[in-house]
């Protein structure tokens, strides 16, 4: 009896030692696909020369894009055109590559659009009173919208108080706020300018596209020119 139960005991270290290795291998493949490949194909990712760096204004505007949560609303990529419209809602001419977050720490590709994409939103809409009237009221300029006004990023003034390099917002419609004047303070400003800095429509090279082609099993339908 005592040797039947130390061969039971045997086969179910035998048994828990081969989960664990198992488990041990799922977890090693995992992070070698997941982690060390792409690190490997992406370590040699350059900046296209079109593509310049954030100024420290617009890097206080990503700050406050994360911090206000637009992340959970608004993704920043242009996916391939082989499966998806996005490229004929006009939210970008190419589908976007590695190359264009070089700059991205955190990267903030999201998955959620409740929203429109957002990676080439200062090609569609440069004016900077356009995002600042956006972010004070929406629905001021889109009856329809159901994104959130962001009223703390600006100061309500009587007119006589508005002072020389205030940057006064006009409300159109009658959302306008009557005998007040509307002016944007910093963090709505650097917000806007980082909105803006958002362009990644210049031309790649095809050999980009060949590369992305691959990644992702798709046909060219490129855009990139």
């Amino acid at each position: 009896m005592s040797a039947a139960r130390n061969r039971d005991k045997r086969d179910m270290m035998a048994q828990s030692t081969l989960v664990a290795l198992g488990a041990f291998a799922v977890m090693a493949s995992a992070i070698c696909v997941l982690v060390v490949v792409p690190h490997m194909m992406l370590r040699t990712v350059k900046a296209p020369p079109q593509l310049e760096p954030y100024t420290a204004q617009q890097l206080r505007g990503r700050e406050s894009y994360i911090a206000n949560g637009c992340v959970y609303c608004h993704s920043q990529q242009v996916r391939d055109p082989s499966f998806t419209t996005d490229i004929d809602r006009g939210w970008g001419s190419r589908a976007t590559v590695p190359e264009d977050y070089v700059y991205d720490r955190p990267h903030l590709l999201g998955t959620m659009r409740t929203g429109p994409d957002l990676i080439n939103v200062g090609q569609r809409l440069p004016d900077l009173d356009w995002h600042l009237i956006h972010l004070y009221d929406p629905r001021a300029l889109s009856p329809w919208s159901t994104m959130p006004a962001f009223p703390w990023m600006f100061e309500e003034k009587r007119p006589a108080d508005v002072q020389t390099g205030d940057h006064v917002i006009r409300i159109p419609g009658p959302r306008a706020p009557k005998d007040v004047a509307i002016v944007a303070r910093p963090e709505a400003l650097a917000l806007a300018d980082y909105l803006i800095s958002l362009k990644r429509q210049y031309p790649i090279p095809d050999s980009l596209r060949a590369r992305d082609r691959m990644a992702i099993g798709g046909d060219d339908h490129g855009g990139g020119k």
